[in-house]
């Protein structure tokens, strides 16, 4: 793993000038230490971020090597994948992978950053949840020069490794596949417009209409969640239109599903109605009737890349 800058007791007792022991003392707040002593030690903390190791054990070679993984919704097949080309990896190498699941919640997002931080985990592997625009928590990661790498939703690339697909292409190829099946009114269902996943797949989409020369429908474009309640909204409100949707472009399994389920309660047909395509796996696309078109994720591969990233 990549050195990492994080303040010890030994550099708050140097730049005091005390022992060690007296540092940890008053961290403690122990009544052997000084009022005036505890503050200076505990400001100098604050200041150096300086963040207590649960994981010290009296053999150092005995502390567990572990990377923690956050992920904005588990139960997903894509991060789940992910999850499971991540572990194969770390395995190999003798660390295990601490994973926290943050529900779409950039508060939840914040929180197991920092948890995984007062862990002293060797490295975080991460994909921003839907809801995060304030990239604080991260910054403070590349501060404290802890190896992160981002996976499909990123941030911050300037200061930190990213694994991204060609998810552009993917959508573009997508398109014009609906479009050479004689689709004209096809819409794209997405997830919020600030994430880099969702605009790369957007961008796609849009590309193809434009090689074809094909009037983008802005009406035909719903971009604001990522929620399998909402994709079944989205994708009735582009079916019940006066000059209605022909086929669809999902943005990710839950959108994908989403809109397989609000074209089938309309009682349209796939595809002789509607042509669906979506990213997900080819393997859970077999599970409905009828069979849906897929662009696979990778997501395995991806979450391998990610951890060889990280080391």
């Amino acid at each position: 793993m990549a050195n990492q800058k994080r303040t010890s007791l030994k550099d708050l007792a140097t730049e005091l000038g005390v022992s060690i022991a007296t540092v940890s003392r008053a961290l403690r707040s122990s009544p052997e230490i000084g009022q005036e002593m505890q503050k200076k030690v505990k400001e100098l903390a604050k200041r150096l971020n300086y963040r207590p190791n649960p994981f010290a054990q009296s053999l150092r070679k005995e502390a567990p090597r572990v990377i923690g993984v956050v992920v904005p919704d588990l139960v997903t097949h894509y991060y789940s994948a992910v999850l499971d080309g991540i572990e194969d990896k770390a395995r190999e190498a003798g660390y295990s992978v601490i994973c926290a699941n943050t529900h779409e919640s950039c508060e939840d997002e914040v929180r197991a950053i920092d948890n995984f931080i007062n862990l002293h985990v060797e490295g975080i592997i991460a994909s921003l949840s839907q809801n995060t625009t304030d990239y604080t928590h991260f910054e403070e990661i590349a501060k404290m020069g802890i190896p992160l790498v981002f996976f499909g939703r990123t941030c911050l690339t300037d200061k930190f490794s990213c694994v991204i697909a060609n998810g552009d292409i993917a959508a573009q190829e997508a398109t014009q596949h609906l479009i050479d099946t004689g689709s004209r009114r096809i819409a794209f269902i997405g997830g919020p417009n600030h994430l880099d996943m969702v605009w790369r797949r957007k961008h796609g989409y849009l590309e193809a209409l434009r090689e074809n020369r094909i009037q983008i429908d802005r009406e035909l474009v719903k971009c604001e969640r990522v929620d399998f309640d909402w994709g079944v909204e989205a994708t009735k409100a582009v079916l019940q239109m006066e000059d209605r949707a022909d086929a669809i472009l999902a943005f990710n399994d839950t959108i994908t599903f989403a809109a397989f389920t609000a074209i089938k309660e309309l009682g349209f047909r796939i595809p002789e109605d509607v042509a669906l395509i979506g990213f997900t796996d080819d393997l859970h696309a077999q599970y409905v009737t009828p069979r849906m078109s897929a662009i696979e994720d990778q997501a395995h591969e991806m979450g391998s890349v990610a951890y060889v990233g990280q080391t």
